[in-house]
C-alpha cells in the first residue's frame, strides 16, 4: 500500500457499530489512564508562557473515541492548575485533534461537550459537562508538517506511531528478497522483510520528529506512546504479533485454502504496523538530535481484549474479532471488499473462540512511553 493510498484509507473503523473503534477502544482508554502519572511528569516539565498567550495542545492520531477527549481534559486541567499554583490566572486553551482525513471526525466532534459558559477560563474550568478549551480538527499525516512554526506547547500521541506511513515497497514486491510471501504481517517473517519494516519505521519516526521540532514552542514537551516489543528480534512483534499474526493470519490462509481468494491476493496485503524496541526508538531520537529524552521506557499495557466474562469463549472470540476489525478492517475492506472481509473476520472469530483461554493468558501489549523536550 503506497503512502498516498494509505493516507486516504487508513483510519480506525468509524461510526458507532459493534466493530467500530468507538466501541472497541476501552482497552486503550484503560492503558492511557494507567500512564497518567507519566504524562503528569511530562506536563510538569513544560514551560509556562505568558497567561496572555493561549496554551496550545495537540493530539496526533486522535482517532474517534472518547480517549482523546479525556486526555485533553486532563492536560488542560493539569496545566491550568500549574498556572494557579504559580499565582497566575490560567490562559485560554486551544486543543487540536489531528488524524488522517479518513478519520471519522464527525463521531469525535459529536462527543465533544459544548464550550463552557461564562467569559473567564476560571468559570469554564469549574463548569461540569463543559469544555474548557477551544477545539479544532486538523486533517493530515503526522509524518509531515501540520502546524505553524513554534505554535504548540504540548504534543500528545498515543497508540499511533507504530502505524507506518506505508507498507515497505519491498515487502509486496515479488522480485525482492524482502517479499513477505505467505504472510500478512512482519511477525515470523524473514530477515530481509524485517529490515524493510525496520527501515520504514526509522524513516517515519525521523520525519515525525523533524516536523514536531519545527512546530513546538521552545520549552514545550511531547508525550508519546506506541506499541513496543521486549524481544530484540523484530520478527517477534509480541502482542502485535498475536493480534495480527496468529488467528488473523490463519483466517487469510483459510480464505486461500477455500478458494475464496488467491495466495497472491493474500500476499498483497500487509499490516503497516511495526512495534519497535526501546533501543530502536532511542537510536532514532538521538540521531535526529532535536529533542532531549526525559523518559523512555517499556510499559506493560495489558491485554487489548476487554471482556466482562473471561471464561466465556464466545465473548473472547467476539472481542478479538472486533478489536482486530476496528483497527485494520478499513484496510481489509479496501483490499478484498466488504463481503470477503465479513468472511475473513468470521474466521477470526471462530479461531479466536476456539483458542480463547490461550488468548486471555498470552495476549499482552507492551508500550514504549517517551517524554521528550525541546
Amino acid at each position: 500500500v503506497s503512502k498516498m493510498k494509505l493516507e486516504k484509507m487508513l483510519c480506525m473503523k468509524g461510526g458507532r457499530g459493534e466493530s467500530s473503534y468507538l466501541n472497541n477502544s476501552e482497552a486503550q482508554a484503560a492503558h492511557a489512564r494507567s500512564m497518567l502519572h507519566l504524562l503528569r511528569e511530562a506536563l510538569d516539565g513544560t514551560r509556562l508562557s505568558s497567561p496572555e498567550v493561549p496554551f496550545v495542545v495537540a493530539d496526533l492520531g486522535c482517532s474517534c473515541g472518547g480517549n482523546t477527549i479525556f486526555i485533553v481534559d486532563f492536560i488542560v486541567e493539569h496545566v491550568a492548575r500549574r498556572y494557579k499554583n504559580a499565582g497566575a490566572d490560567p490562559p485560554e486553551f486551544s486543543a487540536f485533534f489531528s488524524d488522517l482525513p479518513s478519520n471519522d471526525f464527525n463521531v469525535l466532534f459529536q462527543l465533544l461537550p459544548p464550550y463552557g459558559r461564562g467569559g473567564s477560563m476560571e468559570e469554564c474550568l469549574a463548569s461540569d459537562n463543559r469544555r474548557s478549551y477551544f477545539a479544532a480538527g486538523v486533517p493530515g499525516s503526522f509524518y509531515r508538517r501540520l502546524f505553524p512554526e513554534r505554535s504548540v506547547d504540548v504534543f500528545y500521541s498515543a497508540f499511533s506511531l507504530h502505524w507506518l506511513s506505508q507498507v515497505p515497497d519491498a515487502a509486496t514486491d515479488r522480485r525482492s528478497t524482502a517479499y513477505n510471501k505467505g504472510r500478512v504481517f512482519i511477525h515470523g517473517a524473514g530477515e530481509s522483510t524485517a529490515k524493510a519494516y525496520q527501515k520504514q519505521f526509522q524513516t517515519d519516526l525521523a520525519s515525525f520528529l523533524n516536523s514536531r521540532a519545527k512546530e513546538m514552542k521552545t520549552g514545550g514537551s511531547m508525550f508519546l506512546v506506541c506499541l513496543g516489543r521486549t524481544c530484540p528480534d523484530p520478527t517477534d512483534q509480541g502482542g502485535a504479533g498475536l493480534l495480527f499474526g496468529s488467528h488473523f493470519q490463519d483466517a487469510w490462509d483459510d480464505l486461500v485454502q477455500e478458494g475464496l481468494i488467491t495466495s497472491e491476493k493474500r500476499d498483497g496485503f500487509n499490516v503497516p504496523v511495526y512495534a519497535p524496541s526501546v533501543d530502536e526508538f532511542r537510536d532514532v531520537v538521538e540521531a535526529d538530535g532535536s529533542f532531549g529524552i526525559n523518559k523512555l521506557e517499556l510499559f506493560r499495557g495489558g491485554s487489548p481484549l476487554v471482556v466482562a466474562h473471561p471464561d466465556d469463549t464466545a465473548e473472547v472470540g467476539r472481542a478479538m474479532a472486533n478489536t482486530c476489525r476496528s483497527v485494520c478492517g478499513v484496510l481489509v475492506d479496501a483490499h478484498i471488499g466488504e463481503n470477503l472481509s465479513n468472511e475473513l473476520f468470521s474466521r477470526v472469530l471462530g479461531r479466536a473462540t476456539a483458542h480463547a483461554e490461550d488468548l486471555m493468558q498470552q495476549l499482552q501489549f507492551f508500550h514504549i512511553v517517551a517524554s521528550l523536550a525541546l
